[in-house]
């Protein structure tokens, strides 16, 4: 059964970026991978911070979380 990576972003220059070299290393075949655009997806922005996320980009792997380089402070996103 594969594991769920969720890619939390705003869209921004720093969180494109992270996208495409965080995703780029994600074996597939292990994880069923969402990107969430949470400045187009205002509605997902209450359960980025129930898991925790403080700023964006960040990667939810299966529940614990990486905070990738700084795009934005999710509260910069309500």
């Amino acid at each position: 059964m594969k594991k769920k990576a969720v890619f939390y972003h705003a869209g921004c220059p720093v969180c494109v970026s992270a996208e495409q070299s965080v995703l780029a290393a994600l074996d597939r075949n292990r994880f069923d991978v969402e990107v969430v655009h949470l400045g187009t997806a205002k509605g997902r922005v209450s359960e980025a911070e129930k898991l925790g996320i403080k700023s964006v980009p960040a990667l939810s792997l299966d529940s614990q979380i990486f905070h990738i380089n700084f795009g934005a402070n999710l509260s910069d996103l309500k």
